[in-house]
């Protein structure tokens, strides 16, 4: 049976894997050129993400690209005196099993671990996907496939093709978010220096392997801003806008937006449908569920779908009457799950009055203060991404001595 799966990010070439590994035929195409290789932002992967990611025999590649960061400092916006928190005890009180890592570097594993036995298409696009008949695309002569699945994303092409305009799914929640890379300014090893205000929280991180880093901009607006997510200069204008003059150091970073290799600005969104299948076609990772970049635990469960998708594929014989309506039941609840546990994040990183500034710098150390059993109830109680990650359980669908 063969399998087109669009996207060659982070769900999609997961899912090659599994899918190899159980025996169909995979084809990826991915609109890129090339692999991306600049490093993008840090996500993270929890325990079921990992136990998927130890199965396909990369797990080790993982934790030797992980960022590494075990230490924060914050400064709240008008007070001068910053606040000094242990990362590491955090990570650890919130998730049992747990690792940072370079989102492009996550790719690259995932994508190394398949190359040699998936077919990948760069520098071309899905451009008409029939009821029944050849895929076309926008670059390649038209192909057959049995299914399709749509891997790309936030803006997924596969999702605008069969289900309609993003607009129909996409609900925003008040924020918006950019990335740029930029030098490592005070040799950062291991340290967040984070600033938070009323509605506005930045951070810049070092990243071990890059020899750059990474400034991360969270804020607030009422409604979601009219830019393309093209229109790279307007994007550098708006977080300029939301983010000058709070504080000299901020500054300096928003002065490396016209010289920064690689910048991403987006809406904070979710995408909320009542399936993610029809006919042949199917969904995963954020084209499928997105929590909201930045904020919802979006790669865990991207990671898991593609693994769930591609066990109940193989457990139906190929089926997709079958297989895709059982793998929507087995990841509706943590979906669910995973879009409030967004909407909580983002009410906590990006305060929206002085007391939840205050109580977000004061919780982070309080929590890094304590002993790692008071720690780990604590936040299991004020946080419902930690309750939600260490609950998710999945079948074993690792078919017998074929993993890596």
């Amino acid at each position: 049976m063969r399998v087109l799966v669009s996207g060659a990010s982070i769900a999609g070439p997961v899912l090659a894997y599994w899918l190899n590994r159980h025996g169909f035929d995979v084809t990826v195409v991915e609109r890129t050129p090339a692999p991306r290789r600049t490093g993008g932002h840090a996500v993270d992967l929890f325990r079921p993400a990992m136990t998927v990611s130890e199965q396909m025999g990369v797990l080790p590649l993982i934790e030797e690209r992980a960022t590494g960061t075990h230490r924060m400092t914050v400064r709240q916006e008008g007070v001068r005196k910053p606040v000094r928190v242990d990362l590491s005890k955090i990570f650890g009180a919130a998730s049992d099993r747990h690792v940072e890592v370079m989102r492009d570097d996550l790719s690259e594993i995932y994508y190394d671990a398949t190359r040699d036995d998936v077919e990948y298409v760069f520098d071309d696009s899905i451009a008409e996907i029939p009821p029944e008949g050849e895929v076309r695309f926008e670059n390649g002569a038209p192909r057959r496939f049995d299914l399709v699945v749509g891997a790309d994303g936030l803006h997924s092409t596969v999702r605008r093709l069969v289900f309609g305009d993003e607009s129909r799914f996409s609900t925003f929640i008040g924020a918006h978010f950019g990335v740029l890379s930029l030098p490592n300014f005070t040799g950062l090893d291991g340290e967040l220096l984070l600033h938070v205000g009323v509605g506005r929280t930045v951070g810049m991180y070092g990243e071990r392997h890059l020899g750059d880093a990474r400034a991360l901009f969270l804020f607030r607006s009422e409604r979601a801003l009219k830019v393309h997510h093209h229109d790279v200069p307007r994007q550098k204008e708006l977080l300029r806008s939301a983010f000058q003059g709070m504080h000299a150091e901020v500054d300096r970073w928003l002065d490396e937006l016209d010289r920064t290799p690689a910048f991403y600005f987006d809406s904070i969104t979710q995408i909320r449908m009542d399936t993610w299948s029809r006919g042949r076609v199917t969904l995963v990772g954020d084209a499928a569920h997105c929590p909201g970049p930045a904020v919802g635990g979006s790669t865990t469960l991207a990671v898991v779908g593609a693994y769930v998708l591609a066990g109940e594929l193989a457990r139906a014989d190929g089926d997709h009457t079958v297989a895709f309506p059982a793998y929507e039941r087995v990841m509706a609840e943590y979906v669910r799950a995973g879009r409030a546990s967004a909407l909580s994040a983002a009410k906590t990183l990006i305060p929206t009055s002085r007391l939840g500034v205050r109580g977000l710098a004061q919780g982070a150390r309080l929590i890094s203060a304590l002993p790692a059993g008071p720690a780990r109830t604590l936040l299991r109680l004020t946080t419902k991404s930690a309750r939600l990650y260490n609950s998710m359980t999945i079948d074993d669908y690792a078919p017998a001595g074929r993993s890596r």
